[in-house]
């Protein structure tokens, strides 16, 4: 049975993907882990960076002897997916990303950490401070939130992936997004498909850029399909 590695988004932890894994848990053989600082783990690292959650992927494969596997990733988990093709690539199979950010720029950063901000986060988004309390722990959102932001201005002042790591990648790459995603556009999308040598795009309708707002029953199904027909 193939494996499969799910990979969450920033800020987002293994638990939300409880439902998918059921969905996929008769076809493929899945993993997921949380993140350095994410969910009930630890920060393993000082600091966040695409290089950083690579290598506690790798970690995770080596500790369970898994020799290759298909990744899955959303948001920044989908970017670290397709940083592992590039710099793993014996380690990966395919990889599908859903409502990834692809390019980075200053001001696609300064767009996407406006908000990461506790204090503005506490009195602006009670229910999702809370939200985040109770999946990262009261004591460590905020850290976490921190971290996040010094993550994102990083890769707005230099990208772990540029054009030529895209076209460099063999691996089999569905790209996925949701056609009312208000942060990553299909434009970009498109734009790093034309780079890609074995690419595909998906559009997913009456999509948000929340994992909340995902048909998991389709992308299950196109999940079925992409990793069950592909390989390297």
């Amino acid at each position: 049975m193939k494996k499969l590695i799910l990979l969450h988004g920033l800020l987002g932890s293994r638990d939300q993907f409880e439902k998918l894994e059921q969905l996929l848990q008769q076809d493929f053989e899945v993993y997921t882990l949380n993140f350095s600082g994410h969910g009930l783990s630890e920060f393993y690292f000082p600091e966040f960076s695409a290089e950083a959650f690579a290598d506690q992927v790798i970690s995770f494969l080596d500790s369970r002897q898994i020799d290759k596997a298909s990744l899955f990733g959303y948001g920044l988990g989908g970017y670290v997916s397709l940083y592992l093709a590039r710099y793993f690539s014996d380690r990966v199979g395919c990889v599908m990303t859903f409502a990834t950010q692809l390019e980075w720029n200053p001001d696609k950063a300064a767009e996407e950490t406006k908000l990461l901000n506790a204090e503005v986060l506490e009195q602006r988004y009670p229910d999702f401070t809370n939200q985040l309390s109770e999946r990262h722990g009261e004591k460590k959102w905020k850290l976490l939130i921190e971290k996040s932001h010094r993550l994102l201005t990083g890769l707005g002042d230099e990208a772990a992936l540029n054009d030529e790591d895209f076209r460099g990648m063999l691996h089999p790459v569905r790209l996925c997004v949701g056609d009312r995603d208000k942060l990553v556009s299909i434009t970009e999308q498109l734009a790093v498909l034309q780079l890609l040598k074995n690419g595909s795009l998906s559009v997913f309708p009456q999509t948000r850029h929340t994992w909340e707002s995902v048909d998991l029953h389709r992308l299950a199904e196109e999940m079925k399909s992409f990793f069950g027909k592909n390989e390297i």
